[in-house]
This record gives C-alpha cells, sequence and structure tokens, in this order.
C-alpha cells in the first residue's frame, strides 16, 4: 500500500520537528516537506504534490487560510487537514470555507491524528469533537423541515461528496449529468440547511446519514 504523502506547516519549529518524527516512525506516511508560512506552503505545496497538507492557521508572513484559498483557487489535489490551537468560530469557518477539509486542534492524541490525516487523503471531512457542534451551528441555515429525508440517490450524491469526488465524477460513475448532480446537490442543501459541500458532509455525519466519520 503506497504510503500517504505529507506537507507540514507551522511556525515553530518544535512543533515541525516533533510532528515529523511523529510521521517519520509511523508506518504508512512519508514527510515531503515542510515550511514556516501560509505564503512559502502555496508554492511547495503545488510543486511536492502531497497528499495531505497539516496547516496551522495563526503564522507570520501569509496565515493558513489564505494559504488554503490559493491552493483551491489553483486546483490543487493536496486536501488540507488544519492543524492548530485555535477553535473560535473566526478561525474554523474561514478555513472550512477556503477548501480546508478537515480542522483538528494540536491537544489531539496521535492515534486520533493518525486516523485524521488517513480520512483527510479519503476525501473525508474531519472535524475535532471539541469543535463539531459548533461549527455544525455555525454552518447551517434554517433548521429543515420536519419529515423532509433524503431520496436515494440524493444519499448517493452525498456519499460521494464525502469521499471528496467531484461533481464530474458524480456525474460518471452514477450515469447522470453534472447539471442532474447540481440538482440534486441543491436539493440537499436545502433539505440539510446547508450552502455548501463541507456542511452537507458534516450534517451527514451527524444525523447519521453518512454513518461514522
Amino acid at each position: 500500500m503506497t504510503d500517504i504523502t505529507l506537507l507540514l506547516v507551522d511556525d515553530h519549529p518544535v512543533v515541525r520537528d516533533g510532528l515529523r518524527a511523529m510521521f517519520t516512525a509511523a508506518p504508512g506516511f512519508t514527510v515531503l516537506g515542510e515550511c514556516s508560512s501560509g505564503a512559502a506552503a502555496t508554492g511547495l505545496a503545488l510543486r511536492l504534490d502531497p497528499d495531505v497538507v497539516l496547516m496551522d492557521l495563526r503564522m507570520p508572513e501569509g496565515n493558513g487560510v489564505d494559504a488554503i484559498a490559493e491552493l483551491t483557487r489553483r486546483g490543487s489535489r493536496a486536501r488540507v487537514l488544519v492543524l492548530t490551537t485555535y477553535d473560535t468560530d473566526t478561525d474554523t469557518i474561514p478555513a472550512i470555507e477556503a477548501g480546508a477539509t478537515g480542522y483538528l486542534l494540536k491537544d489531539a492524541p496521535r492515534e486520533e491524528l493518525f486516523a485524521a490525516v488517513r480520512a483527510t487523503a479519503a476525501g473525508r471531512t474531519v472535524v475535532s469533537p471539541a469543535i463539531a457542534s459548533r461549527l455544525l451551528s455555525a454552518v447551517r441555515g434554517p433548521a429543515a423541515p420536519i419529515g423532509e429525508t433524503l431520496s436515494a440517490r440524493e444519499r448517493e450524491v452525498l456519499a460521494l461528496v464525502a469521499r471528496g469526488t467531484s461533481n464530474r465524477e458524480i456525474a460518471t460513475e452514477l450515469f447522470i449529468s453534472e447539471a442532474t448532480v447540481k440538482t440534486h446537490l441543491s436539493h440537499v442543501y436545502g433539505k440539510l440547511g446547508v450552502k455548501d459541500r463541507a456542511a452537507a458532509v458534516a450534517v451527514g455525519y451527524d444525523r447519521g446519514i453518512l454513518g461514522r466519520p
């Protein structure tokens, strides 16, 4: 089985050293590189093409949110798992909206971090239990009407979204048009009371529609 490749982004050398040592000692991971700012992270991620970027948020010379947004804009294949000490709404929401696949706090146990990286590499949304309820409350729109449930096809589409599948790939897999995929997603958003893919997946896990993350 191929190792999951990583890029470490944190402005504290001791944190980077600890993460590198941790992942180097664990089977199934390869650290491709590291840097200390969001500005450097964008170019390095595009050049090294890691599976997962472990991204701190508050750094000098370019913060993590701006780096995530730039990677998203430039179509980077790498998925971003935020790893930070900050759990306020002003940090979590912009990071998720910018395109982060997951959000984990630095006090997470080692095995939880490994599991989160594996899930992120697989395209699944990962949110620290400490901020999950707050994030869900913030990203949800008005509560969906009682009795509105997802159709079988809408569940299929949501499950593929949770795996990180693009609209085009979903259309190919389900033998439908991209326009139909967008229609299904619009219905999913409306029924779950959310506005975007990350929020739909988070609510899907919260309500048990997608099982356990």
